[in-house]
């Protein structure tokens, strides 16, 4: 039940392969959040687990060896996080940048579709900003999924007829 049935090193191996491989997916899969995910995309997610458990595994199915895979992801998590807080280049890598996707009542939608972001998602944006789309100064998608909306000042710089 603890006993490793093999090297003990492999595990920690097998992890490491399997987060890097995993990170590089889910960056160029897109910047959905987990509360944006449709239930396609939870799926995705589900059935990515299940066919790299065994990768992690291998043959291995002791209780021991499964806690080693477990504190090796968790490990590398925390590395990964600790490095980019240190390196602009390497968070920008790992979580991505903002990406303007209108400007002055203008929503570029060869951008959005480059990110696979529907329409709908950045009218519900401008709805829940209260902000009608000729007040729309910029828009943008966040590195984390999330639509920011930015509106013209109240001051449009327009002469006032008295």
């Amino acid at each position: 039940m603890f006993e490793l049935q093999g090297p003990w090193w492999e595990l920690p191996l097998r992890a490491g392969v399997v987060y890097l491989a995993l990170l590089v997916l889910v960056r160029l899969s897109g910047r959905r959040t987990v509360g944006q995910f449709t239930p396609f995309d939870l799926l995705v997610v589900m059935l990515l687990s299940e066919s790299v458990s065994s990768g992690l595994a291998g043959r291995e199915t002791s209780v021991g060896g499964g806690l080693l895979s477990a504190a090796t992801l968790i490990a590398l998590n925390v590395l990964v996080a600790a490095i980019s807080a240190r390196s602009v280049r390497v968070q920008q890598w790992v979580e991505g940048r903002p990406v303007l996707i209108g400007r002055d009542g203008d929503i570029f939608e060869e951008v959005l579709k480059k990110h696979h972001v529907p329409l709908c998602d950045v009218e519900r944006a401008l709805r829940e900003a209260d902000c009608d789309r000729k007040d729309l100064k910029f828009a943008f998608l966040e590195a984390d999924g999330q639509i920011s909306i930015l509106q013209r000042s109240g001051d449009s710089g327009l002469p006032i007829d008295l």
